[in-house]
Protein backbone atom coordinates (compact mmCIF):
# COMPACT_ATOMS: atom_id res chain seq x y z
CA UNK A 1 0.00 0.00 0.00
CA UNK A 2 1.29 3.50 -0.68
CA UNK A 3 2.63 5.32 1.78
CA UNK A 4 0.11 8.24 2.53
CA UNK A 5 1.95 12.26 2.26
CA UNK A 6 2.12 14.18 5.25
CA UNK A 7 -1.05 16.54 4.64
CA UNK A 8 -3.25 13.63 3.61
CA UNK A 9 -2.44 12.07 7.03
CA UNK A 10 -3.28 15.47 9.13
CA UNK A 11 -6.47 15.64 6.94
CA UNK A 12 -7.48 12.28 7.70
CA UNK A 13 -6.52 12.72 11.78
CA UNK A 14 -8.19 16.22 11.86
CA UNK A 15 -11.11 16.31 14.28
CA UNK A 16 -12.99 19.06 16.74
CA UNK A 17 -10.38 18.16 19.19
CA UNK A 18 -7.88 19.39 16.54
CA UNK A 19 -9.47 22.78 15.49
CA UNK A 20 -9.91 23.37 18.94
CA UNK A 21 -6.05 22.91 19.98
CA UNK A 22 -5.06 24.93 17.50
CA UNK A 23 -7.52 27.59 17.53
CA UNK A 24 -7.13 27.73 21.42
CA UNK A 25 -11.04 26.80 22.59
CA UNK A 26 -12.82 24.39 23.63
CA UNK A 27 -14.27 21.34 21.33
CA UNK A 28 -17.69 22.82 22.34
CA UNK A 29 -17.23 26.28 21.27
CA UNK A 30 -15.69 24.62 17.60
CA UNK A 31 -19.05 23.16 17.98
CA UNK A 32 -21.33 25.89 18.56
CA UNK A 33 -19.09 27.85 15.55
CA UNK A 34 -19.90 24.97 13.28
CA UNK A 35 -23.63 24.31 14.35
CA UNK A 36 -24.14 28.43 14.25
CA UNK A 37 -26.88 27.87 16.84
CA UNK A 38 -25.11 29.88 19.95
CA UNK A 39 -23.67 33.45 19.57
CA UNK A 40 -19.37 32.88 19.73
CA UNK A 41 -17.45 36.25 20.04
CA UNK A 42 -16.31 37.46 15.98
CA UNK A 43 -12.21 37.15 17.34
CA UNK A 44 -13.11 33.54 18.71
CA UNK A 45 -15.36 32.43 15.80
CA UNK A 46 -12.15 34.05 13.30
CA UNK A 47 -10.07 31.57 15.15
CA UNK A 48 -11.80 28.61 14.65
CA UNK A 49 -12.56 29.28 10.83
CA UNK A 50 -8.55 29.57 10.50
CA UNK A 51 -7.92 26.44 12.28
CA UNK A 52 -10.40 24.95 10.50
CA UNK A 53 -8.68 26.16 7.01
CA UNK A 54 -5.25 24.80 8.21
CA UNK A 55 -5.91 21.40 9.21
CA UNK A 56 -8.76 21.24 6.35
CA UNK A 57 -10.78 20.07 8.13
CA UNK A 58 -14.17 18.72 6.80
CA UNK A 59 -17.52 19.45 9.07
CA UNK A 60 -19.24 15.95 9.67
CA UNK A 61 -22.94 15.75 8.32
CA UNK A 62 -24.10 14.07 10.80
CA UNK A 63 -22.78 16.16 13.49
CA UNK A 64 -24.30 19.03 12.28
CA UNK A 65 -27.71 17.90 12.13
CA UNK A 66 -27.17 17.28 16.00
CA UNK A 67 -26.24 20.83 16.05
CA UNK A 68 -29.42 22.21 14.83
CA UNK A 69 -28.43 23.95 11.74
CA UNK A 70 -29.02 22.62 7.96
CA UNK A 71 -26.42 21.01 5.89
CA UNK A 72 -26.89 23.43 2.20
CA UNK A 73 -29.00 20.71 0.26
CA UNK A 74 -32.78 20.69 -1.57
CA UNK A 75 -33.81 17.27 -1.43
CA UNK A 76 -35.86 16.55 -4.61
CA UNK A 77 -38.15 13.38 -5.01
CA UNK A 78 -39.59 11.92 -7.39
CA UNK A 79 -41.08 8.90 -8.93
CA UNK A 80 -39.04 7.87 -11.50
CA UNK A 81 -36.03 10.98 -12.97
CA UNK A 82 -35.93 8.91 -16.40
CA UNK A 83 -39.41 10.20 -17.27
CA UNK A 84 -38.84 13.67 -19.60
CA UNK A 85 -41.78 15.86 -17.42
CA UNK A 86 -39.34 14.68 -14.24
CA UNK A 87 -36.67 15.38 -15.74
CA UNK A 88 -37.44 18.89 -16.66
CA UNK A 89 -39.11 20.10 -13.56
CA UNK A 90 -35.26 18.48 -11.92
CA UNK A 91 -33.22 20.83 -14.30
CA UNK A 92 -35.46 23.99 -13.07
CA UNK A 93 -34.37 22.65 -9.44
CA UNK A 94 -30.73 22.03 -9.77
CA UNK A 95 -30.50 25.15 -11.63
CA UNK A 96 -32.17 26.77 -8.48
CA UNK A 97 -30.20 25.22 -6.41
CA UNK A 98 -27.19 26.00 -7.01
CA UNK A 99 -27.96 29.79 -7.72
CA UNK A 100 -29.02 29.74 -4.45
CA UNK A 101 -25.78 27.89 -2.64
CA UNK A 102 -27.09 24.39 -2.07
CA UNK A 103 -26.43 20.93 -3.18
CA UNK A 104 -29.34 19.02 -5.33
CA UNK A 105 -30.03 15.33 -3.69
CA UNK A 106 -32.37 13.51 -6.01
CA UNK A 107 -34.40 10.75 -4.39
CA UNK A 108 -36.95 8.09 -6.60
CA UNK A 109 -39.48 6.32 -5.35
CA UNK A 110 -40.67 4.24 -7.95
CA UNK A 111 -44.21 5.40 -7.76
CA UNK A 112 -44.19 4.00 -3.89
CA UNK A 113 -46.14 5.97 -1.44
CA UNK A 114 -44.65 4.39 1.70
CA UNK A 115 -41.05 5.16 0.07
CA UNK A 116 -42.06 8.42 -0.71
CA UNK A 117 -42.80 8.67 2.97
CA UNK A 118 -39.71 7.29 4.01
CA UNK A 119 -37.62 8.84 1.77
CA UNK A 120 -39.14 12.43 3.42
CA UNK A 121 -38.09 11.49 7.00
CA UNK A 122 -34.40 10.25 5.69
CA UNK A 123 -34.29 13.73 4.80
CA UNK A 124 -35.79 15.17 8.02
CA UNK A 125 -33.04 13.48 9.78
CA UNK A 126 -30.36 15.28 7.36
CA UNK A 127 -31.82 18.44 8.07
CA UNK A 128 -32.08 19.48 4.27
CA UNK A 129 -33.19 22.84 3.62
CA UNK A 130 -35.61 21.88 1.72
CA UNK A 131 -37.68 18.55 0.76
CA UNK A 132 -39.62 18.95 -2.38
CA UNK A 133 -41.68 15.58 -3.35
CA UNK A 134 -42.77 16.18 -7.53
CA UNK A 135 -45.97 14.65 -8.92
CA UNK A 136 -49.63 13.97 -7.95
CA UNK A 137 -50.52 12.70 -4.49
CA UNK A 138 -52.68 9.44 -3.40
CA UNK A 139 -55.69 10.67 -2.32
CA UNK A 140 -55.43 8.29 1.17
CA UNK A 141 -56.00 9.77 4.33
CA UNK A 142 -53.59 7.71 6.10
CA UNK A 143 -50.20 8.70 3.75
CA UNK A 144 -51.91 12.47 3.93
CA UNK A 145 -51.89 12.88 7.62
CA UNK A 146 -48.52 11.19 7.54
CA UNK A 147 -46.77 14.01 5.00
CA UNK A 148 -48.37 16.64 7.11
CA UNK A 149 -46.66 15.30 10.23
CA UNK A 150 -43.56 15.27 8.67
CA UNK A 151 -44.57 19.13 7.58
CA UNK A 152 -44.33 20.23 10.79
CA UNK A 153 -41.11 18.10 11.44
CA UNK A 154 -39.42 19.82 9.08
CA UNK A 155 -40.57 22.91 10.00
CA UNK A 156 -39.49 22.00 13.64
CA UNK A 157 -35.84 22.36 12.64
CA UNK A 158 -35.96 24.89 10.13
CA UNK A 159 -36.36 22.71 7.33
CA UNK A 160 -39.43 22.96 4.58
CA UNK A 161 -41.71 20.46 2.40
CA UNK A 162 -42.46 21.50 -0.81
CA UNK A 163 -45.41 20.29 -2.68
CA UNK A 164 -44.81 20.49 -6.35
CA UNK A 165 -47.74 19.62 -8.83
CA UNK A 166 -49.87 18.14 -5.70
CA UNK A 167 -52.80 20.07 -3.37
CA UNK A 168 -52.32 21.52 -0.18
CA UNK A 169 -52.30 19.38 2.90
CA UNK A 170 -54.61 21.83 4.75
CA UNK A 171 -55.02 25.04 6.52
CA UNK A 172 -51.99 25.31 9.28
CA UNK A 173 -49.97 23.31 7.54
CA UNK A 174 -46.38 24.56 7.13
CA UNK A 175 -45.76 23.81 3.97
CA UNK A 176 -45.28 25.51 0.35
CA UNK A 177 -47.15 24.42 -2.90
CA UNK A 178 -46.05 25.26 -6.41
CA UNK A 179 -48.76 23.68 -8.79
CA UNK A 180 -49.92 24.56 -12.02
CA UNK A 181 -53.33 24.66 -13.38
CA UNK A 182 -53.96 20.88 -14.23
CA UNK A 183 -57.82 21.13 -14.44
CA UNK A 184 -58.08 23.90 -16.37
CA UNK A 185 -55.27 22.86 -18.92
CA UNK A 186 -57.90 19.73 -19.47
CA UNK A 187 -60.71 21.35 -19.93
CA UNK A 188 -58.95 24.04 -22.26
CA UNK A 189 -57.52 20.98 -24.12
CA UNK A 190 -61.34 19.05 -24.11
CA UNK A 191 -63.25 22.84 -24.87
CA UNK A 192 -60.78 22.56 -27.85
CA UNK A 193 -61.91 19.26 -28.95
CA UNK A 194 -64.98 19.94 -28.70
CA UNK A 195 -65.31 22.94 -30.46
CA UNK A 196 -63.91 21.15 -33.24
CA UNK A 197 -66.95 19.12 -33.75
CA UNK A 198 -65.93 16.35 -31.70
CA UNK A 199 -68.71 14.60 -29.95
CA UNK A 200 -67.14 10.60 -29.16
CA UNK A 201 -63.59 12.11 -27.21
CA UNK A 202 -61.82 9.19 -25.70
CA UNK A 203 -59.63 9.46 -22.39
CA UNK A 204 -56.98 7.34 -22.24
CA UNK A 205 -54.89 7.57 -19.19
CA UNK A 206 -56.90 7.37 -15.65
CA UNK A 207 -55.81 6.55 -12.54
CA UNK A 208 -57.84 6.65 -9.59
CA UNK A 209 -56.70 7.60 -6.69
CA UNK A 210 -54.09 10.33 -7.99
CA UNK A 211 -54.62 13.55 -8.05
CA UNK A 212 -52.97 14.75 -11.15
CA UNK A 213 -55.16 12.18 -12.93
CA UNK A 214 -58.42 13.22 -10.92
CA UNK A 215 -57.74 17.27 -11.98
CA UNK A 216 -57.73 15.95 -15.69
CA UNK A 217 -60.52 13.88 -15.62
CA UNK A 218 -62.34 16.97 -13.31
CA UNK A 219 -61.52 19.35 -16.35
CA UNK A 220 -62.59 16.53 -19.09
CA UNK A 221 -66.10 16.47 -17.49
CA UNK A 222 -66.59 19.84 -16.69
CA UNK A 223 -65.77 20.78 -20.37
CA UNK A 224 -68.60 18.30 -21.82
CA UNK A 225 -70.82 19.45 -19.36
CA UNK A 226 -70.71 23.28 -20.51
CA UNK A 227 -72.55 22.04 -23.87
CA UNK A 228 -74.85 20.19 -21.70
CA UNK A 229 -72.79 16.84 -22.93
CA UNK A 230 -71.96 13.75 -20.42
CA UNK A 231 -68.66 11.89 -21.15
CA UNK A 232 -69.19 7.99 -22.23
CA UNK A 233 -67.89 6.00 -19.38
CA UNK A 234 -66.81 3.21 -21.66
CA UNK A 235 -64.53 5.63 -23.86
CA UNK A 236 -62.50 6.71 -20.31
CA UNK A 237 -59.66 3.97 -20.18
CA UNK A 238 -57.53 3.28 -16.88
CA UNK A 239 -53.69 3.41 -17.60
CA UNK A 240 -50.47 4.36 -15.99
CA UNK A 241 -48.96 7.13 -17.58
CA UNK A 242 -46.26 5.40 -19.70
CA UNK A 243 -46.30 4.99 -23.52
CA UNK A 244 -46.96 1.07 -23.45
CA UNK A 245 -49.92 1.36 -21.74
CA UNK A 246 -51.39 4.02 -24.18
CA UNK A 247 -50.46 1.34 -27.31
CA UNK A 248 -51.78 -1.17 -24.49
CA UNK A 249 -55.58 0.30 -23.95
CA UNK A 250 -56.01 1.94 -27.53
CA UNK A 251 -55.73 -1.30 -28.82
CA UNK A 252 -58.30 -2.37 -26.11
CA UNK A 253 -60.38 0.39 -27.47
CA UNK A 254 -59.89 -0.73 -30.97
CA UNK A 255 -60.79 -4.20 -30.60
CA UNK A 256 -64.00 -2.90 -28.07
CA UNK A 257 -65.92 -1.73 -31.22
CA UNK A 258 -67.05 1.77 -29.65
CA UNK A 259 -67.13 5.05 -32.00
CA UNK A 260 -65.01 7.78 -31.33
CA UNK A 261 -63.23 10.57 -33.57
CA UNK A 262 -60.48 11.85 -31.05
CA UNK A 263 -58.40 10.74 -27.99
CA UNK A 264 -57.15 12.78 -25.21
CA UNK A 265 -53.92 11.39 -23.69
CA UNK A 266 -53.83 11.78 -20.08
CA UNK A 267 -50.05 12.34 -20.67
CA UNK A 268 -47.95 12.98 -23.78
CA UNK A 269 -46.18 9.70 -23.26
CA UNK A 270 -49.72 7.94 -23.38
CA UNK A 271 -50.07 9.78 -26.62
CA UNK A 272 -47.06 8.27 -28.11
CA UNK A 273 -48.38 4.80 -27.52
CA UNK A 274 -51.86 6.18 -28.99
CA UNK A 275 -50.09 7.13 -31.72
CA UNK A 276 -48.15 3.85 -32.50
CA UNK A 277 -51.25 2.03 -31.70
CA UNK A 278 -53.70 4.06 -33.92
CA UNK A 279 -50.99 3.75 -36.79
CA UNK A 280 -50.61 0.58 -36.50
CA UNK A 281 -54.43 -0.36 -37.12
CA UNK A 282 -54.43 1.59 -39.83
CA UNK A 283 -56.23 4.85 -38.39
CA UNK A 284 -54.81 7.82 -39.73
CA UNK A 285 -54.25 10.90 -37.52
CA UNK A 286 -55.70 13.24 -37.38
CA UNK A 287 -58.28 12.62 -40.48
CA UNK A 288 -59.73 9.40 -38.62
CA UNK A 289 -58.84 10.00 -35.17
CA UNK A 290 -57.49 13.24 -33.25
CA UNK A 291 -54.77 12.83 -30.62
CA UNK A 292 -53.95 15.38 -27.49
CA UNK A 293 -51.82 15.06 -24.58
CA UNK A 294 -50.76 16.65 -21.92
CA UNK A 295 -47.27 18.20 -20.40
CA UNK A 296 -45.87 19.22 -23.70
CA UNK A 297 -42.12 17.26 -23.18
CA UNK A 298 -39.90 16.88 -26.21
CA UNK A 299 -41.83 13.71 -27.38
CA UNK A 300 -44.53 16.13 -28.16
CA UNK A 301 -42.58 17.53 -30.97
CA UNK A 302 -40.90 14.43 -32.38
CA UNK A 303 -43.68 12.38 -32.86
CA UNK A 304 -45.51 12.17 -36.24
CA UNK A 305 -47.63 13.91 -36.60
CA UNK A 306 -46.64 16.34 -34.14
CA UNK A 307 -48.90 16.16 -30.89
CA UNK A 308 -51.50 18.62 -30.07
CA UNK A 309 -50.75 19.28 -26.09
CA UNK A 310 -50.80 21.00 -22.63
CA UNK A 311 -47.76 23.19 -21.89
CA UNK A 312 -47.04 23.11 -18.41
CA UNK A 313 -44.13 25.33 -17.13
CA UNK A 314 -42.03 21.86 -16.08
CA UNK A 315 -38.38 23.61 -15.54
CA UNK A 316 -40.29 26.80 -13.69
CA UNK A 317 -42.06 25.03 -11.39
CA UNK A 318 -38.51 23.19 -10.02
CA UNK A 319 -36.98 26.77 -10.08
CA UNK A 320 -39.67 28.46 -7.78
CA UNK A 321 -40.02 25.22 -5.75
CA UNK A 322 -36.20 25.83 -4.32
CA UNK A 323 -36.64 29.82 -4.28
CA UNK A 324 -40.38 30.09 -2.31
CA UNK A 325 -38.71 27.23 -0.13
CA UNK A 326 -35.73 29.24 0.67
CA UNK A 327 -37.29 33.02 0.79
CA UNK A 328 -40.74 32.25 2.07
CA UNK A 329 -41.22 36.40 1.91
CA UNK A 330 -41.74 36.44 -1.62
CA UNK A 331 -45.76 34.60 -0.57
CA UNK A 332 -46.18 35.09 2.91
CA UNK A 333 -49.33 34.54 3.25
CA UNK A 334 -50.60 31.38 1.38
CA UNK A 335 -47.51 29.38 -0.03
CA UNK A 336 -49.48 28.48 -2.71
CA UNK A 337 -48.05 29.51 -6.14
CA UNK A 338 -49.97 28.33 -9.20
CA UNK A 339 -48.65 28.72 -12.49
CA UNK A 340 -50.60 29.06 -15.78
CA UNK A 341 -51.16 26.26 -18.41
CA UNK A 342 -52.03 26.29 -21.97
CA UNK A 343 -52.74 24.34 -25.20
CA UNK A 344 -50.44 24.04 -28.05
CA UNK A 345 -51.75 23.12 -31.12
CA UNK A 346 -50.02 20.88 -33.68
CA UNK A 347 -50.74 18.63 -36.74
CA UNK A 348 -52.39 15.79 -34.49
CA UNK A 349 -55.80 17.91 -34.17
CA UNK A 350 -58.17 19.49 -36.53
CA UNK A 351 -61.50 20.84 -37.31
CA UNK A 352 -64.07 17.17 -37.19
CA UNK A 353 -66.33 16.64 -40.40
Amino acid sequence: MAKKTEPEASRDASTVRDVAARAGVSASTVSRVLGGTYPVAASTRARVLKAIRELDYVVNAHARALGGSTNKTVAFVVDDVTGPFYAHIARGVEEQASAEGRLCMLCTTHGDPQRVLAVVETMREQRADAVIVVGGAWEDKAYHDRMTHFAHALDRVGSRLVLVGRPPLGLGVPATVVDYDNEGGAFAMTTHLLSAGHRAIAYVGRMPGLSTSSQRISGFTRAHELLGLTPDPGLILDSPFTRSYGYQATRELLASGREFTAIFAGTDMVAAGVIHALREAGRRIPDDVAVAGYDDIPVARDVYPALTTVNVPQEELGRAAVRLALHREELPDSQHLVLGTHVVLRDSTRRSA
